[in-house]
């Protein structure tokens, strides 16, 4: 599988130089090459978006309404498509971070070609009021991307962001803002609006369970965005979100045969969790699964692994099975020892088990 780094690569530097210097003949397009192609292949991801826009920095118009006349020029040949949008972002979000006037239409305009979410940011940071002004503005644009870029751009915790630590504080100048998102026609701004509510109930728990219950009350689309935005709270067992969205969480559920199999495996290899839920009346369940990877200095806390929703049946045994991979990944390395596998229904961890890893070429040749 191809790296996303890759995608910053010497063509993509090239079809920029292009679309750049067919808006403007003045663009020095050998000159922004050779500066942005010298050492990129050393480079990661962020640092090559970062390289490409100082690149851009040295090459384009010194008059910010003049570089922001070549990126419009681009943008109307059908230019700046995908990942080559992300340099030019950058270089708007650093290059004309003074000149929010010039900068934040034309991070609207850069916006449906990939995202400009990134780029915003810093602009919340270094000009607030400006920013949450055309913000508000947004909201009810007409492009989907530009009213979504409000509320990805704004998230506290947005991955691969650094994070706004004003709304990791106080979320409510942001939470206003999804207001009006909420009932959104399009589900690529509500599933955003769902994301950015999980992100506030990392630190402000109380508030998004207000919020939500608001939302499901007054709004049409509110169960999808609530439904999404409590999937941290749900995970974590909270009994208030679980009511919230219907889930009991003192309902009275059983757990019989939970196993692995095998219950001894390698890394890289996978262990099927088997288990049987009795309810003692008709409930409807939230069924996880949490992972207690070991680490090198003992057991980690729970990986939390989404299961399934099921109502189970009055009586009944109700059977579940899920296949889990123990692999190292670059979010987590799989260590040797005892792996404790927990399997939770509405909030409430009904028993677990265990499979125990061993080293890969402790056991070549066993089937996964």
């Amino acid at each position: 599988m191809a790296d996303f780094k890759d995608e910053l690569s010497p063509e993509l530097i090239g079809r920029l130089a292009g679309d750049l210097a067919g808006a403007a003949s003045s663009f020095d397009r050998t000159a922004f090459e050779q500066l942005a192609g010298t050492g990129i292949g050393d480079l990661e991801l962020k640092a090559r978006i970062d390289w490409i826009a100082r690149a851009l920095a040295a090459t384009m118009p010194t008059s910010p309404e003049d570089a922001g006349r070549v990126i419009r020029g681009a943008l109307d040949s059908g230019g700046l498509t995908g990942w080559a949008s992300m340099p030019v972002n950058a270089y708007v979000a650093s290059a004309l971070l003074d000149r929010p006037d010039v900068a934040l239409p034309l991070l609207a305009a850069l916006t449906s070609r990939y995202t400009a979410e990134f780029a915003v940011r810093p602009f919340v940071e270094a000009h607030y009021e400006v920013t949450m002004d055309q913000l508000r503005a947004w909201t009810t644009d007409p492009d989907e991307h530009v009213r979504r870029l409000v509320s990805e751009g704004t998230r506290p915790r947005l991955p691969w962001a650094s994070q706004l630590s004003r709304f990791v504080a106080d979320p409510a100048p942001a939470l206003a803002l999804l207001e009006p998102l909420v009932n959104d026609e399009s589900l690529y701004v509500r599933r955003s609006v769902a994301n950015h509510l999980n992100d506030i109930s990392k630190d402000h728990p109380d508030l998004v369970l207000v919020t939500a219950r608001r939302w499901l009350r007054g709004s049409t689309q509110g169960d999808f965005v609530v439904r999404h935005g409590l999937r941290t709270l749900v995970k974590r067992g909270r009994p208030e979100a679980l009511a919230v969205l219907g889930f009991d969480h003192h309902a009275p559920i059983e757990i019989t045969d939970l196993a692995c199999s095998p219950s001894a495996i390698s890394i890289g290899e996978a262990t099927t969790v088997t288990f049987a839920l009795h309810a003692t009346d008709a409930t409807r369940a939230a069924i996880d699964y949490i992972v207690h990877y070991q680490g090198v200095r003992g057991p980690r806390a729970g990986k939390v692994f989404k299961l399934t929703t099921r109502d189970l049946p009055a009586g009944q045994a109700a059977r579940f099975s899920r296949r889990h991979r123990f692999e190292s990944l670059s979010v987590r390395t799989i260590h040797p020892g005892p792996h404790r596998i927990e399997v939770q229904a509405n909030g409430r961890v009904l028993g677990a088990t265990e499979v125990h890893i061993s080293a890969a070429e402790a056991s070549q040749g066993r089937p996964a």
